[in-house]
Parts: C-alpha cells; sequence; structure tokens
C-alpha cells in the first residue's frame, strides 16, 4: 500500500475550508506527542491546540491564533534534526490567508506528514499497523467533518484517540531505544 491513497487525496480535493483547516490542526495535534520523545519537548497540545479545537470557526482570526500555536511547535522542531520532527515543520507553516486553495495545500502537507510519522513509528512501513490506522483515522475524518450533525466533536474524538495511540508508541520506541 502507498499512502496517501486515492481515496484521501480525493477527500482532500473536495472538502471545504472549515473541513480542511479542522483536518489538518487534527494531524498537527496528534503528531506533537512525538516532540517529547524524539526532540526532549513538551509541547502542551491541550493548552496550545485545545481552544482551536473548540472554535473551529474559521477564518482569520482563527488562522492568526493557529499561527501563535504553531509557533511552538516551529520553536521546538528547530531544535532537533530528527527526521520524523523535522517533518512537522511542514505541519508548523500555517497558510498565509484562509482560502480553499492554501488550505488544502496545507491539509495535504498535515497529512503526509503524519502519515511519515507514523511510518517512521511503524519502521518506516507503509503497510504497519501505525501507518494504516492513521490513514483510515485521515479518511474517518475528512468523512465526519463532511457530513451534517456533530461532526467537529467526532473529529475530536477520533484525533484525541489518534493522539493516545501515537505517544504510547514513541513512548515505546524510547524505551527500547
Amino acid at each position: 500500500m502507498s499512502l496517501p491513497t486515492v481515496e484521501l487525496t480525493d477527500r482532500i480535493s473536495r472538502a471545504d475550508e472549515r473541513a480542511l483547516a479542522v483536518s489538518a490542526l487534527a494531524c498537527l495535534d496528534r503528531c506533537l506527542p512525538l516532540l517529547e520523545y524524539e526532540a526532549g519537548v513538551a509541547v502542551d497540545s491541550d493548552a496550545a491546540l485545545r481552544p482551536l479545537w473548540e472554535a473551529a470557526e474559521g477564518g482569520e482570526e482563527w488562522l492568526s491564533r493557529l499561527r501563535q500555536a504553531a509557533a511552538l511547535v516551529v520553536r521546538a522542531v528547530t531544535q532537533t534534526e530528527s527526521a520524523p520532527v523535522a517533518v512537522l515543520r511542514r505541519a508548523a507553516a500555517v497558510p498565509r490567508v484562509y482560502a480553499a486553495d492554501e488550505l488544502r495545500i496545507w491539509a495535504g502537507e498535515c497529512s503526509a506528514a503524519a502519515l511519515a510519522v507514523h511510518r517512521y513509528l511503524d519502521g518506516d512501513r507503509d503497510d504497519g499497523p501505525l501507518a494504516t490506522g492513521e490513514l483510515r483515522r485521515q479518511e474517518r475524518l475528512l468523512g465526519l467533518l463532511a457530513g451534517d450533525g456533530d461532526g467537529l466533536r467526532a473529529a475530536f474524538v477520533q484525533s484525541t484517540e489518534g493522539k493516545r495511540v501515537l505517544r504510547a508508541a514513541a513512548a515505546r520506541r524510547a524505551r527500547r531505544a
């Protein structure tokens, strides 16, 4: 299996601005625990990103708050040259404006960064359980955001579970090293 799949790429290409922004935020949020184990820098993602989840209304004001949170990530990732941490630089490169074209590029970068981090924790295998699970999670999350109802809350729950899985995998890898 080659990641990302055609289905994921298609979902990103059809997503609206809000879904793109939230899916990118979710990818970034899920990957932050890796910084603690690979860069020795703990980023309190709840403090940094939770307000963005709670008010995911989009727009320039939301993007400005996201840039402030992303600045924390950028400072953390510049302290190490670890390949999986360096890939998070792409995810922390927040778009200049809240527009579909820029958000689509950013969402694609965040998706690729999250998949790369999970592949790394799988021993650089596309078909490993972490990478496969992350791919499914991203597809499910975009589906939730495209539907009616409380998609944002369900997306947050999915992302939180993914963050827990990544934290456990990164901790196991650190103990083995």
